[in-house]
This record gives structure tokens, sequence and C-alpha cells, in this order.
């Protein structure tokens, strides 16, 4: 009772602030010194509404740093898209998302672009382009871009898949299990007579209710998915040991080994923190078995949890939240999903301070590495499947541009002077780099290109729609960052730059960004 109590209080008074805003100016723009518009305690209320147990991880976004101290930027990359259509689910249901539901980088990494694939032995190519950003038209933005090789799926190697399927009683809406098995029937379909499938459970335990069977008996393996019911608490930690024994008993040498792991992430019995959870994950990865995480639901989806597991585990994560998305995910993109090309893809990129005063990374804030991470093959990082594409935005402001962002500098060091004379001006902007590692391999490959910032180029749809998305982004987590970034704006440039949009991803990101503004208005939030 005393728990519910100072819930109530501390709801209340949250309302109580609010309505004391209204009364002093509506849509007051800061609050103290947080700058964070009234809207902004809407937004987090949606995490503490009675019943609701979602939990995001705190975001703190990446600063503007000096390239005088600090010239180098180092990071895994992030094939996860699951923000983008989880962002999505709160604003079909009339809902700002809260602020940490919002990643940038994977609401920009949701669509597919159009770059050129590697054309030799290299299983990914990189590519660079320079711009304006909207939102402060004296600040300049770099997208990097690798694109994946693309299989030929009936070529791929064979796969050894088991399906991990919570069906606790947590699972039973709609949108959970029944979501579930729907989706799992897709994969299914897809089959191949040298794939095979093992289905592994858990509730209150965990158990085999289908040993790896070939996929020229897609009936048997649907039939068992079919009679999965919900009920029961969650051993979540058992189901994934359960599931890489399995995984590994049938394991197939230079063959595509993967736990798929579908949940809303409830995990209550046995080994269940986040921590734990991790340990667990990079134990098991070291058998060679890769892993997807699919979330459903909501309520009570444990973001955070499922994105830790994913990260830790050589493997990417996706919400399903309708079975559009499932097509999607599972079908469309099934070889980006399901058969890695490269992993422990790392970036690192050098500024050139003649060029670049400071930089700030859009995103990807729990994806930095150490400068020194990007040489060291023991250091785990992202992984990249047939045909994906990974984008990465750098907001710059160049030397002799005036800014009213603030930048971080390391402090002076007393023995050396960090500050010293670049090398002649190559007239590059930076350099990047790139390291990653064949799917069985151990030692990384290098891959560079430089870049050179031509102000009369003119920028390319794909670069044009990130921008948008992007602007989107800082909006909608009320960036400190966000400048003079506008809905309109970005409903119009993404208009202006559909494409061929064959999915109509696009054209639906348009109607999500006039949803947004719509919710945002109607909460105060001004703009």
């Amino acid at each position: 009772m005393k728990r519910f109590t100072h819930r109530a209080v501390l709801l209340v008074a949250v309302i109580v602030l609010g309505a004391v805003i209204a009364q002093c100016g509506g849509s007051a723009r800061s609050i103290a010194s947080g700058g964070y518009a009234a809207a902004s305690y809407r937004i987090d209320l949606v995490q503490r509404e009675p019943g609701n147990r979602e939990q995001y991880d705190k975001i703190d976004e990446n600063p503007f740093i000096a390239v005088s101290t600090n010239p180098r930027s180092t990071f895994s990359i992030d094939v996860d898209r699951a923000s983008y259509a989880n962002v999505r689910r709160f604003l079909m249901e009339g809902k700002a998302p809260p602020r940490d539901a919002v990643r940038i980088e994977e609401l920009i990494n949701y669509f597919p672009y159009d770059y050129a694939e590697p054309d030799g032995d290299a299983p990914v190519a990189l590519n660079a382009e320079v711009g304006p950003a909207p939102w402060r038209a004296q600040h300049r933005l770099v997208r990097i871009g690798l694109q994946a090789k693309r299989l030929d799926l009936g070529e791929a190697p064979p796969a050894n898949f088991v399906f991990l399927l919570d069906v606790s009683g947590s699972m039973q809406p709609a949108n959970k299990l029944p979501l579930l098995k729907r989706a799992f029937g897709l994969v299914v379909e897809q089959l191949r007579p040298k794939d095979r499938v093992a289905i592994v459970v858990y509730a209150g335990a965990a158990g085999l209710v289908l040993p790896s069977t070939p996929g020229t008996e897609k009936g048997k393996i649907l039939e068992a998915i079919e009679g999965l019911e919900a009920g029961g608490s969650t051993a979540g930690g058992a189901g994934i040991r359960r599931a890489y024994a399995e995984a590994v008993a049938n394991f197939i040498p230079g063959g595509n080994n993967r736990v798929i792991l579908a949940t809303d992430g409830d995990f209550n019995v046995g080994v269940s923190s986040d921590a734990e959870m991790v340990r667990l994950i990079e134990e098991k990865r070291a058998s060679g078995v890769f892993l997807t995480v699919l979330g459903f639901g909501e309520g009570n989806l444990q973001d955070a949890k499922m994105e830790k597991l994913a990260q830790h585990g050589n493997g990417n994560y996706a919400y399903i939240d309708s079975p559009l998305e499932a097509r999607k995910v599972l079908v469309h993109e099934l070889g980006g999903t399901l058969f890695t090309v490269a992993k422990d893809v790392k970036i690192q990129v050098e500024f050139n301070p003649r060029r670049v005063r400071a930089y700030r990374l859009i995103g990807y804030e729990n994806r930095l590495l150490r400068d020194e991470d990007f040489a060291d093959d023991t250091k785990d990082a992202g992984d990249i499947g047939s045909g994906h594409c990974v984008t990465a935005l750098y907001e710059v402001i160049p030397v002799g541009v005036e800014s009213d962002v603030a930048v971080r500098s390391v402090d002076s060091l007393r023995y050396q002077d960090v500050r010293s004379e670049p090398r002649g001006d190559s007239g590059e902007l930076l350099y990047v780099q790139v390291r990653y590692k064949t799917p069985q391999g151990e030692r990384s490959q290098l891959l560079s290109l430089p870049v050179v910032d031509d102000a009369n180029a003119a920028q390319s749809a794909d670069f044009r729609f990130q921008t948008a998305v992007a602007e989107f982004g800082l909006l909608l987590r009320q960036s400190q960052y966000r400048g003079g970034a506008d809905w309109g704006r970005a409903a119009e440039t993404a208009r202006g730059a559909l494409g061929r949009d064959a999915e109509g991803y696009r054209a639906e990101f348009v109607r999500l960004v006039d949803q947004a503004r719509g919710i945002e208005l109607a909460e105060g939030g001004g703009h």
C-alpha cells in the first residue's frame, strides 16, 4: 500500500505542476534550468501510467566535441530498427512516446537506401555524403553509409534455427502470442529443405516443444507453433540456456546457427536482471550461435533488456507491432534479419582540424567505443546481415563558423600539449575507417574512405530523407540540440524525397510526422 501511495502522490504532484505551468503560460518552453517543454512531463508519464511497466534506458545525448582535443570518434554499428516501430505504435495510439524510447539512429536505419553494393570480396561497401543541417543552417551534416552484400538466399548456408518463444501469461493479448504465431508462420514458409528448426518455449519452466526438424516438414513445424498457449510466469534465463543447448547440439559448421527469441521481455523467474541476462548471453555467444530478438506487445515491453540481449549476443533487435511489420522484418528483410554477412563491425572517424571545429554523432549513445577498441579484435561490436544498410549522421561545426552550441573539450594536461599543428590541408573534411570480421572469422579486415565537402554538390534523395528523419527524432526527443527543427519542414523534406518507395515506408513516415505534430500541438509543445 505504501508503494502505491508514493506513486499516486508523485502522479498527482506532476499533474499539479503541469496545471501550474499551464496557468503561467501554457506551452512554456522551459522549466527551471532543464530547457524541456512542458509536454516532456506528459511524455515521461507514459512510463508511469498505472499498470504500465515498459522500461527504457535513459539516453544522454552525445555532445559536441572539440576536434582540437578529440579528433577521433569510434562506435559500433547498430542495425536494430525496433525504436521506429515502437514509436509508431505510440503515435498511432495518439500518444507521444517516452523520450528514451526514441533512438534516432534506429529511426534512420529503419528505411532501405540506395547505396552501392560491394564490388569485390568485402561483404560491405562504404560511402559518404555531406550537406547542410536543416535545423542549424551554419552547420554541416555528414552521412556515413555501409551497404552489406545481398546473398542469394537459395545459395546461402544452411540454417539451424531455434525458435525460443515466450508463452508466459503476459503473452496472452492479441498483439503478443497470436501475432507471434503469424510472424513465425512467415519464417516457416520460407524454409528450405537444407534448413532445420527446433522450438523451445518457456513460461514457469523451459521445455522443448519440437526437436530439430528439417524444412521439408513445414506442416509439422506450423502445427507445433499453432498449438502454443500462454500461461504462467516467465523463466527466460532457463529458456535461453535450453535454446542455446539445442542450437549447439545441432550445430552446422559454416552454417547459419541462430536462436530467434520472441518475447515482451518480461523475465521474472530465475536469472532476470539486465546484468545477469547480459552475462548469460555473452557466455552463450562464444558457441558461435547468433541471436535475433523480436519484441511484441505493449504495457510491459522490456525494451532496454531486449536491446541489451541483442547487442551482447551477436544479434539484432526488431519490434513487431503488426502483421505488416512482421512481413517487413521476416519476409522482405529476411536475409538481413537472419543471415549475418559481417560481425564485430566498428567505425572510426578522424576529423581534419583545419576544416572541422567540433562534431556530434547523432544517436548511437549506447554503442560508443574507446578509440583503442577500434583495432582490438577481442572487442565485441555490431553485426550486419545480408542486404542491410547502416547509416550514421554527424553534425559538424566548420572552422570559422560561429555557433550557439556548447562544445566539450578535455582539460589541459600538465606534461604535454594535446593540441598539435595539423599537417598540410588535404581538403578532406574527415577520414572514415571500418573494421569487420567474416561470420566465422576472428581477424578483422579494414576499409577506409576520405571525405571531402563539396558545398556546391546537390544532395541525394536518400540524404534529404535522412535529414528529415533525424529532424523528426530531435523533435520527438525534445533534444537540447534540436535548434530550429520544425515539424512542417521535416514532413515537406520527406515528401520531396520519397524516391523509389515500393513498399510505402517513406510515405507512411510523412503521415507519421503529421500525426506527431498534431499530438505535440494538442499537448502544448509548440513548434
